[in-house]
């Protein structure tokens, strides 16, 4: 591939749970998956985050998640239709509204945690999320796991959609994540995680935790601000990727 997007999930932070340097962060990737506040972050370190993108020139997504504050949105749910696309709904409203407030607009929407997990193979939950998406604002652009069940609901509503591999964490042999419960599901080693990326853009596989090649077709690579050393995995994976001609640049 001639180019590649960067992202990374970020806004997570209150006082007390610090899990991302956001400002660093911002200073390499091309976009920015910004929590709704559901799972993590506060409505001031939000705008705070969202302010920092729209300075740096970064694209911004909206990152909506259950409504699971205590274990940062990784836990799955079992919620009916007209609860989770409220959820979102609501979710897309604040986060749209307060980066109008500092002068950006949002561009896309990746869910976050458990409920990405679950409409990567959940019609039922991904059609409540496209529908969400649909209410709020149908131009944007829905980002999620390359193969995943969401993308291709997302696209016979009606709705554009990109796909993103992930940098720092394993794959199991269908394509799916490995459950971070499972050791090995979470990687750390900075030249290791850009190595694998760089021969993702260039041969568009991944080798799974049981050493065999998944093919990914994806328009973006994820680095979650929360992995320990993201920052240095982010860095690497980007002067890798530059190294070996690929550009970086947004996908929305």
């Amino acid at each position: 591939m001639a180019s590649i997007d960067l992202n990374s999930d970020l806004g997570e932070n209150v006082p007390g749970r610090i899990v991302s340097d956001d400002a660093a962060m911002l200073e390499i990737v091309t976009s920015a998956n910004v929590s709704c506040g559901f799972h993590a972050g506060s409505p001031e370190g939000i705008r705070e985050t969202l302010a920092a993108a729209v300075a740096g020139g970064v694209v911004i997504g909206a990152h909506p998640g259950y409504r699971d504050y205590e274990n940062f949105g990784r836990t799955a749910m079992d919620l009916d239709s007209a609860t989770l696309q409220a959820h979102v709904e609501y979710q897309l409203g604040a986060l749209i509204g307060l980066t109008a407030a500092v002068g950006g607009r949002v561009a896309y929407v990746k869910p976050h945690g458990a409920l990405y997990n679950t409409i990567a193979r959940d019609e039922r939950q991904a059609a409540d999320v496209v529908a969400a998406v649909r209410a709020i604002e149908p131009d944007l652009v829905l980002l999620g796991l390359a193969g995943g069940v969401v993308l291709d609901v997302a696209e016979r509503a009606g709705l554009r959609v990109a796909a993103e591999a992930f940098a720092d964490r394993a794959y199991q042999p269908d394509g799916q994540l490995v459950s971070r419960t499972q050791d090995g599901a979470v990687l750390h080693d900075p030249v290791a995680v850009a190595e694998r990326m760089v021969r993702f853009a260039e041969e568009g596989v991944i080798r799974a935790i049981d050493g065999t090649d998944v093919r990914v077709d994806a328009q973006s690579i994820c680095v979650h601000g929360d992995s320990p050393g993201s920052v240095a995995m982010a860095a690497e994976t980007k002067r890798m990727l530059h190294d070996a001609g690929i550009t970086i640049a947004p996908f929305a």
